[in-house]
Protein backbone atom coordinates (compact mmCIF):
# COMPACT_ATOMS: atom_id res chain seq x y z
CA UNK A 1 0.00 0.00 0.00
CA UNK A 2 0.83 3.69 -0.12
CA UNK A 3 1.36 6.61 2.03
CA UNK A 4 -1.74 8.86 2.86
CA UNK A 5 -0.04 12.73 3.62
CA UNK A 6 -2.50 15.22 5.08
CA UNK A 7 -1.67 19.41 5.11
CA UNK A 8 -2.22 21.50 7.52
CA UNK A 9 -2.10 24.88 5.58
CA UNK A 10 -1.15 28.27 6.73
CA UNK A 11 0.22 31.97 5.49
CA UNK A 12 3.80 31.09 6.89
CA UNK A 13 4.04 27.56 7.57
CA UNK A 14 2.85 24.25 6.30
CA UNK A 15 2.33 21.21 8.83
CA UNK A 16 3.18 18.09 6.99
CA UNK A 17 2.15 14.39 8.18
CA UNK A 18 2.47 10.86 6.66
CA UNK A 19 0.75 7.56 7.42
CA UNK A 20 3.29 4.69 7.37
CA UNK A 21 2.83 2.57 4.22
CA UNK A 22 0.07 0.07 5.60
CA UNK A 23 -2.49 3.44 6.57
CA UNK A 24 -2.53 2.49 10.20
CA UNK A 25 -0.84 5.26 11.99
CA UNK A 26 -0.98 8.99 10.92
CA UNK A 27 2.24 11.08 11.99
CA UNK A 28 3.68 14.07 12.37
CA UNK A 29 6.60 14.22 9.29
CA UNK A 30 7.24 18.26 9.23
CA UNK A 31 6.31 21.34 9.41
CA UNK A 32 8.47 23.65 6.17
CA UNK A 33 7.62 27.33 5.10
CA UNK A 34 4.71 28.11 2.79
CA UNK A 35 7.01 29.01 0.00
CA UNK A 36 9.02 25.51 0.28
CA UNK A 37 5.84 23.66 0.68
CA UNK A 38 5.11 22.54 -2.93
CA UNK A 39 8.49 21.47 -3.48
CA UNK A 40 8.85 19.47 -0.39
CA UNK A 41 5.47 17.62 -0.99
CA UNK A 42 6.58 16.86 -4.50
CA UNK A 43 9.88 15.81 -3.51
CA UNK A 44 8.73 13.77 -0.42
CA UNK A 45 5.99 12.43 -3.60
CA UNK A 46 8.70 11.26 -5.75
CA UNK A 47 10.49 9.64 -2.89
CA UNK A 48 7.93 7.87 -1.21
CA UNK A 49 4.51 5.90 -2.75
CA UNK A 50 1.65 8.26 -2.25
CA UNK A 51 -1.47 7.32 -2.27
CA UNK A 52 -3.70 10.44 -1.81
CA UNK A 53 -3.08 13.96 -0.15
CA UNK A 54 -5.45 15.49 2.42
CA UNK A 55 -5.57 18.94 2.83
CA UNK A 56 -7.61 20.49 5.68
CA UNK A 57 -10.23 22.92 4.75
CA UNK A 58 -10.77 25.52 7.87
CA UNK A 59 -14.45 26.19 8.42
CA UNK A 60 -15.59 28.88 10.65
CA UNK A 61 -17.63 28.08 13.70
CA UNK A 62 -20.69 29.07 11.66
CA UNK A 63 -19.94 26.60 8.99
CA UNK A 64 -18.25 29.15 6.14
CA UNK A 65 -15.57 28.72 5.03
CA UNK A 66 -12.45 30.96 6.53
CA UNK A 67 -11.14 33.42 4.70
CA UNK A 68 -7.76 31.53 3.60
CA UNK A 69 -9.56 29.30 1.80
CA UNK A 70 -9.39 30.85 -1.73
CA UNK A 71 -5.39 30.57 -0.50
CA UNK A 72 -5.24 26.74 -0.11
CA UNK A 73 -7.44 26.71 -3.19
CA UNK A 74 -4.25 27.89 -5.38
CA UNK A 75 -1.72 26.06 -3.08
CA UNK A 76 -3.58 22.63 -4.26
CA UNK A 77 -3.60 24.21 -7.96
CA UNK A 78 0.08 24.37 -7.65
CA UNK A 79 0.96 20.77 -6.02
CA UNK A 80 -1.68 19.81 -8.89
CA UNK A 81 0.44 21.20 -11.75
CA UNK A 82 3.35 19.48 -9.82
CA UNK A 83 1.92 16.18 -9.62
CA UNK A 84 -0.92 15.94 -11.67
CA UNK A 85 -2.62 12.30 -11.20
CA UNK A 86 -2.22 12.66 -7.87
CA UNK A 87 -5.85 12.66 -6.15
CA UNK A 88 -6.81 15.07 -3.19
CA UNK A 89 -9.17 14.77 -0.92
CA UNK A 90 -10.77 17.77 2.19
CA UNK A 91 -11.15 17.27 5.65
CA UNK A 92 -12.49 19.83 8.00
CA UNK A 93 -9.65 20.58 10.27
CA UNK A 94 -11.68 23.03 12.80
CA UNK A 95 -10.09 22.51 15.96
CA UNK A 96 -7.03 20.64 15.10
CA UNK A 97 -4.81 23.81 16.69
CA UNK A 98 -6.58 23.26 19.85
CA UNK A 99 -6.15 19.63 20.41
CA UNK A 100 -3.37 19.60 19.15
CA UNK A 101 -2.25 21.87 21.55
CA UNK A 102 -4.20 19.32 24.04
CA UNK A 103 -2.42 16.29 23.06
CA UNK A 104 1.53 18.05 23.10
CA UNK A 105 0.40 18.64 26.98
CA UNK A 106 -1.18 15.31 27.78
CA UNK A 107 2.19 14.05 25.82
CA UNK A 108 4.53 16.19 28.40
CA UNK A 109 6.16 18.00 26.38
CA UNK A 110 7.21 21.10 27.61
CA UNK A 111 5.78 24.64 27.48
CA UNK A 112 8.89 25.88 26.02
CA UNK A 113 8.86 23.20 23.20
CA UNK A 114 4.78 24.02 22.50
CA UNK A 115 5.99 27.20 21.85
CA UNK A 116 7.56 26.16 19.08
CA UNK A 117 4.61 26.73 16.70
CA UNK A 118 5.99 23.99 13.89
CA UNK A 119 5.57 21.68 16.20
CA UNK A 120 1.49 22.19 16.67
CA UNK A 121 1.40 22.43 12.53
CA UNK A 122 2.75 19.08 12.03
CA UNK A 123 0.78 18.03 14.85
CA UNK A 124 -2.43 19.14 13.77
CA UNK A 125 -1.49 17.51 10.31
CA UNK A 126 -1.57 14.08 11.86
CA UNK A 127 -5.14 14.93 13.17
CA UNK A 128 -6.21 16.11 10.31
CA UNK A 129 -4.85 12.86 8.66
CA UNK A 130 -6.68 10.88 11.88
CA UNK A 131 -9.85 11.99 11.23
CA UNK A 132 -9.42 11.24 7.13
CA UNK A 133 -8.75 7.70 8.17
CA UNK A 134 -11.64 7.14 10.68
CA UNK A 135 -14.12 8.77 8.51
CA UNK A 136 -13.04 6.90 4.59
CA UNK A 137 -15.24 5.42 3.40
Amino acid sequence: MARIIAIDFGMRRVGIASTDPLQIIASPLTTVSNKEAVDYIHDFCNKEEVETIVVGQPFRMSGELSDVESEILKFIDKLKEKLPNMPFARCDERYTSKMAMQALIDSGVKKKQRRDKSLLDSTSASLILQDYLENRI
